[in-house]
């Protein structure tokens, strides 16, 4: 799935997949927040947790529908946005423009490399970018800004296949 943009900051605060179940019940609950839990909320954040790449709203709800999970589309779009407010998940635009979710192992700001072919993400840290990106709004007269960065790219194994013209 190929991705475009970033569609808003968000600080991932939840543990990574390996953390186990209390993992999932941890960023279900909204980390603190006043959030309700429910069998739906539960449901997403543990799907969440199964899977490593982006999932867009409808393509979650298909997985959810097939593990026998009742939730309703519109559902499924509020608690994702929940999960995104509350900085459990990270969203991104595809080059459709429609957001797909994932939860980062990564807490904290981060960025992404994403696969313009496959969409596969990696999440790393970038100094250099920090330190850019808090020079230039210093120079330009801003304060407490944020900053979003994505690098689009092909993957190691879709440059292979390129390579291969298989791509």
């Amino acid at each position: 799935m190929p991705f475009g943009t970033k569609a808003d900051e968000t600080t991932p605060s939840t543990p990574s997949p390996a953390a186990g179940a209390g993992a999932a019940a941890g960023a279900a609950t909204g980390a603190g927040k006043e959030q309700r839990v429910t069998k739906q909320r539960l449901a997403v954040s543990a799907a969440l947790d199964e899977l490593n790449d982006f999932v867009s709203t409808q393509e979650l709800y298909r997985i959810l529908q097939n593990q026998g999970v009742s939730v309703s589309l519109a559902t499924a779009y509020r608690i994702l946005q929940s999960l995104a407010d509350e900085g459990l998940v990270d969203v991104l635009r595809n080059s459709d423009g429609e957001a797909v979710y994932r939860r980062c192992a990564v807490t904290g700001h981060h960025h992404h490399l994403l696969c313009r072919n496959c969409g596969k993400a990696v999440e790393v840290e970038a100094p250099a970018v920090e330190t850019w990106a808090a020079r230039t709004a210093a120079d330009h007269g801003y304060t407490d800004v944020a900053h979003t960065v994505e690098i689009f790219g092909l993957c190691p194994d879709c440059t292979a296949l390129k390579a291969a013209g298989n791509l």
